[in-house]
C-alpha cells in the first residue's frame, strides 16, 4: 500500500468539495432567480440564494450520511461548509473589512448561517407553508414581496432537493452536480405552497 494515499485521498475530496461548491455558487448567479423569483440581486439576496442552495446539498449529505451511515457524507459537508465560510471571508475582504475585523465578522456571519441553515431544516420538514414563511423571513424584502419570493423559492428549493435525492452518491463524491431547471415554475405549483 502507498503511504501517501491518504494524502491523496485527502485531496481528491477537498477537490470534491470545491467542485460542488462552484457548482452551488454558478447556480446562485442565474440573472432568473433575481428575475422572476423576485430576490433582490444585492448582497443579501445573493447570500440568501447561496444559503438555499447549499442548504439543499447538506441536507443531501446529511440523508446519506443517515442512511448508508457513510463517513464520507460527514466529511465533505463539513469541506463544503469550510468552503463556504472561506468564501464569506473574501467576500468581507473585498468589501474592505479590515484583517483585525474579519475574524470576528467571520464567526457572525457563520452563527448567521448556521441558525438560517438550521432554520430551512426544520421549515422544510414542517411542510411548505413553513418553508416559504422561513425563506420569506430571510430574504432582505418586505410583506407581499417577500411572501411571493418567499413561495417561489421554497417550490424551486423542494424541487433541488428532490433532484439531488436522485443524484448518486457516488457522483457527489466526485464532486458533480446537476441542479434542476430555475424555470417554469406553474401558478398550479405556486399555490400547492
Amino acid at each position: 500500500m502507498n503511504p501517501l494515499n491518504p494524502l491523496f485521498a485527502r485531496r481528491r475530496k477537498h477537490t470534491s468539495a470545491a467542485k460542488l461548491y462552484g457548482a452551488i455558487v454558478a447556480q446562485t448567479r442565474l440573472p432568473l432567480l433575481y428575475q422572476e423569483f423576485g430576490v433582490p440581486d444585492t448582497l443579501e439576496g445573493r447570500f440568501v440564494l447561496l444559503s438555499l442552495h447549499l442548504f439543499a446539498v447538506l441536507h443531501r449529505l446529511k440523508t446519506e450520511g443517515t442512511v448508508a451511515h457513510d463517513l464520507d457524507a460527514g466529511n465533505l459537508a463539513r469541506e463544503l461548509v469550510d468552503r463556504f465560510s472561506e468564501d464569506m471571508e473574501t467576500v468581507l475582504r473585498e468589501l474592505g473589512v479590515s484583517d483585525l475585523k474579519i475574524p470576528k465578522k467571520v464567526r457572525g456571519l457563520a452563527a448567521s448561517s448556521g441558525a438560517w441553515l438550521q432554520a430551512y431544516e426544520e421549515a422544510f420538514a414542517a411542510g411548505d407553508g413553513a418553508l416559504a414563511t422561513t425563506i420569506a423571513a430571510a430574504l432582505p424584502l418586505e410583506g407581499e414581496p417577500a411572501e411571493a419570493a418567499g413561495g417561489r423559492l421554497a417550490h424551486y428549493l423542494k424541487r433541488v432537493v428532490r433532484r439531488l435525492e436522485a443524484e448518486a452518491f457516488a457522483a457527489l463524491k466526485a464532486g458533480e452536480l446537476i441542479f434542476p431547471e430555475a424555470s417554469g415554475i406553474s401558478a398550479q405549483e405556486l399555490g400547492d405552497i
